[in-house]
Parts: C-alpha cells; sequence; structure tokens
C-alpha cells in the first residue's frame, strides 16, 4: 500500500513537471509569436535595424506616459512624424499597457517631487474607481497631479529612448544580418 503511495506521488510530480515544461514551452511559443518573429519579418521586408530599435524605443517610452487614454494616438502621431513602423510601436505600445497602469504612482510621485507639490494619497485601484465613476470629474481633481507627472516623464522619457536604442541597435543589425545570411543560403 505504501509503494502504491509512492508510485502515485512520482506519477504526480512527473505530471507535475512536464505541466511546467509545457507552460514554459507555451511561454516560448508565445514570446517567439508574438514578438519575435513579427520583429523578424519587418526586418526581412526592409525595415532597417535602426528604425526598428527606435519603434521599439518609442513604443516602451510613449505606452508608459502617465495621461491614460492618450499612449495610442501619441504612438501613431510619432510613427507619422518619423516615418516608423506603426505596427512595430503600437504592438509594443500595448504590450506595455501593464508596466503604464505599474509606473502611474511613481510618475506622480516624482511629479509631486519635481514641484513640491503635496503628496495626494492615492492607490492604483483609488484612480481607477475615479475614471469609471467619472471620467471628467477624476481628470479635474487628478489635472495637477497628471501634469506634474507628465513633465516628470517628459525627463525621464528621452534618457529611456537613448539607452534602450542604443541597445536595441546592435541586436537588430545581428539579427538582420543573420536574415540575410539565411537568405542568401536559400
Amino acid at each position: 500500500m505504501e509503494r502504491e503511495k509512492r508510485r502515485g506521488l512520482r506519477k504526480q510530480v512527473s505530471e507535475y513537471d512536464g505541466s511546467v515544461e509545457q507552460n514554459r514551452g507555451v511561454e516560448e511559443r508565445f514570446f517567439r509569436r508574438r514578438i519575435t518573429r513579427p520583429i523578424t519579418e519587418l526586418l526581412r521586408q526592409g525595415v532597417t535595424p535602426e528604425k526598428m530599435a527606435l519603434s521599439l524605443a518609442l513604443g516602451v517610452a510613449l505606452g508608459v506616459f502617465p495621461v491614460l487614454g492618450t499612449t495610442t494616438a501619441l504612438c501613431a502621431l510619432v510613427a507619422f512624424l518619423w516615418r516608423l513602423n506603426l505596427p512595430a510601436i503600437q504592438i509594443v505600445n500595448y504590450f506595455v499597457y501593464p508596466l503604464q497602469i505599474a509606473l502611474l504612482i511613481p510618475f506622480f510621485r516624482a511629479g509631486e517631487e519635481l514641484f513640491g507639490a503635496p503628496h495626494l494619497p492615492l492607490s492604483v485601484a483609488q484612480i481607477y474607481a475615479m475614471v469609471h465613476a467619472s471620467f471628467w470629474g477624476a481628470t479635474r481633481f487628478l489635472w495637477t497631479a497628471i501634469w506634474h507627472a507628465a513633465v516628470a516623464w517628459c525627463l525621464i522619457a528621452p534618457v529611456f529612448v537613448g539607452l534602450a536604442h542604443v541597445i536595441l541597435v546592435p541586436l537588430f543589425e545581428r539579427v538582420a544580418g543573420r536574415t540575410l545570411k539565411e537568405r542568401s543560403t536559400d
């Protein structure tokens, strides 16, 4: 009887390990399918590594802009004005939406510090409830905090975009070189 229990336990552990491996495989396939493959395809279609790097860096930076509901329009406008890849910048913008929510309060706090404004004891849940109760009421109440947070973002975002661009360009140049090498061998 004890042996049967141990066998059953071993079987459960091995099934659990297999499900973990399957989940890791699903996550890897998701990352490859949703991020890696589209970037590689765009590089194959002639998008330069510099433009792709700038599109992704700006997509992240604009995607965390601390004014809810504005990032899609900002990304589209920047992509149009700078002739960047609109799908790439928008995909990144959508992927960083949780990061925008997570950084909302830190940007509010940075704006308070920058302007010496009084501390607003807010949480993301409170902001969410205020917006759902009355979007315009929440906007009026939070206007100063939003404005301060946007200024703090304006100071941080260019530094982030510059660093991300410097890191991503060599990475995308390697990927583009690899895809060109694959094409020439075919």
